[in-house]
C-alpha cells in the first residue's frame, strides 16, 4: 500500500523512525490493534517505515460484537501489508475489569509475540493521564514517571504526538477507527481524567498541560534510572542471602534506602501496593522499636503452599526477612526470637 504524505501521518512516521533509532529493534515487531486510532496509526507508521509487523487483535469478549471488532482490525491491518491475528484473552481475577483485562491483554500480547518487541499505541495524552492518575493516588516518582518508551518487551514509539494526529492520520487514510464504548464510560476513573480533568486544566492553565505532564514524566524517568541504579547497588551491598542487613541500609539516604526495600520485597513475591506499608518496612530499618511483622499482599495464587496465608517482613538478628504466615496467623519458618528494641 502507498501511504499518502500528509503532515499527521508524518508526524507519526518520524515517531517511529526515532523510537527504531534509539533502541535498534529487529526488523519483525508484533503491534497490538484494538482497531482505535491510535493502534491503527501505529500499524500504519511501521508498515510505511518499512517495518514487518504482525498485528495482534485481542478479543477480550467483554462486550457484544467484540470479535467482529477485533476481526475488522485485523483485517485492516493486513491492507496495511501487515500479517495479522486475532486471539481471545480471558478476563479474570482481582483489580476490577480495566485491570483484569489490561492483565489478560499483556498475557496474550507476549505469548503471540514469541519474544519479538510488542508495541503499543499509546500517545502523549495517554502518558499525561496516566501522570495525573498516579497523582491523585499519591504515587512516588517510580509511578510518576509513566509509561517508558521501551520496557522490555513494551515499546511505545507515539509517547511524543497527540491523539489528535492519530485520529487525523486515520482520516488521512480514509479509516473510521473503532470507538471503544469503554473509553467515554465515566465509570473509569481514567475516562473522567481524560474528559473532565484534563480540558479543565487546559482551560485554566491556558494549554499546555499534557505537554507539560508528559514533560514531568520524561524528567521524572531520567532521574528515576539514576537512583534505580544507585539502590541497585545499596541493595546488593545489604544482601545476605535472602534476607538483606538493617545497619548497612540505615545508613542510606531515604531515597535510596526505600527503592532498595521495594525491589527487594518484590524480589521475595510480595506486591507492595501502598506507601503506607513501605513506610513500615522501612520503620523495621530505621524506628526499630520491637514492633511485629508488617503484613504484605501478593499476587494471587503465588503461595499456594500457605494455604491462604500471606507474606509478612519481619525483622530478626538485625536482618529482615520474608515469611509467611498461615491464616490463623501463626509464623511459618520463624524458628528465631525477634531482636530486641534498640535503645
Amino acid at each position: 500500500m502507498k501511504f499518502p504524505e500528509t503532515p499527521a501521518l508524518q508526524r507519526v512516521r518520524l515517531a517511529v523512525r526515532a523510537w527504531c533509532t534509539e533502541f535498534s529493534p529487529p526488523g519483525a515487531v508484533v503491534v497490538g490493534c484494538s482497531g482505535g486510532a491510535d493502534s491503527t496509526a501505529l500499524v500504519a507508521g511501521c508498515r510505511a517505515e518499512g517495518l514487518t509487523v504482525r498485528a495482534v487483535a485481542v478479543d477480550h469478549g467483554l462486550q457484544v460484537g467484540s470479535a467482529d471488532v477485533a476481526a475488522e482490525a485485523a483485517a485492516r491491518a493486513e491492507t496495511f501489508g501487515a500479517t495479522a491475528v486475532v486471539v481471545r484473552a480471558e478476563v479474570a481475577g482481582p483489580g476490577g475489569t480495566e485491570a483484569a483485562a489490561r492483565r489478560a491483554r499483556q498475557a496474550a500480547l507476549r505469548e503471540a509475540a514469541g519474544g519479538r518487541p510488542v508495541l503499543l499505541g499509546h500517545t502523549l495524552d495517554d502518558q499525561a493521564e496516566t501522570v495525573l492518575l498516579g497523582l491523585g493516588r499519591g504515587a512516588g516518582a517510580g509511578s510518576l514517571q509513566a509509561m517508558a518508551a521501551w520496557s522490555e518487551p513494551w515499546g511505545r514509539p507515539l509517547l511524543g504526538i497527540r491523539r489528535a494526529d492519530t485520529l487525523a492520520a486515520c482520516a488521512d487514510l480514509g479509516i473510521e477507527p473503532w470507538a471503544d464504548p469503554h473509553n467515554v464510560d465515566p465509570r473509569f476513573a481514567r475516562v473522567r481524567v481524560r474528559n473532565e480533568v484534563l480540558p479543565l486544566l487546559e482551560d485554566v492553565l491556558q494549554g499546555g498541560v499534557a505537554e507539560a505532564l508528559a514533560r514531568t514524566a520524561r524528567r521524572l524517568r531520567e532521574d528515576e534510572d539514576v537512583l534505580g541504579a544507585l539502590a541497585a547497588e545499596l541493595l546488593a551491598r545489604a544482601r545476605r542471602g535472602s534476607t538483606i542487613d538493617a545497619e548497612t541500609l540505615a545508613g542510606a539516604p531515604v531515597a535510596l534506602r526505600r527503592r532498595a526495600l521495594l525491589a527487594w520485597l518484590r524480589d521475595r513475591g510480595a506486591d507492595v501496593r501502598t506507601d503506607a506499608t513501605l513506610r513500615a518496612v522501612d520503620d523495621l530499618v530505621v524506628r526499630w522499636r520491637g514492633q511485629g511483622a508488617v503484613a504484605l499482599a501478593e499476587p494471587p495464587g503465588t503461595r499456594p503452599e500457605l494455604g491462604g496465608g500471606r507474606l509478612v517482613a519481619v525483622r530478626r538478628r538485625g536482618k529482615l526477612e520474608v515469611a509467611g504466615h498461615s491464616r490463623d496467623g501463626r509464623p511459618l519458618d520463624l524458628l528465631d526470637p525477634l531482636d530486641p528494641p534498640e535503645n
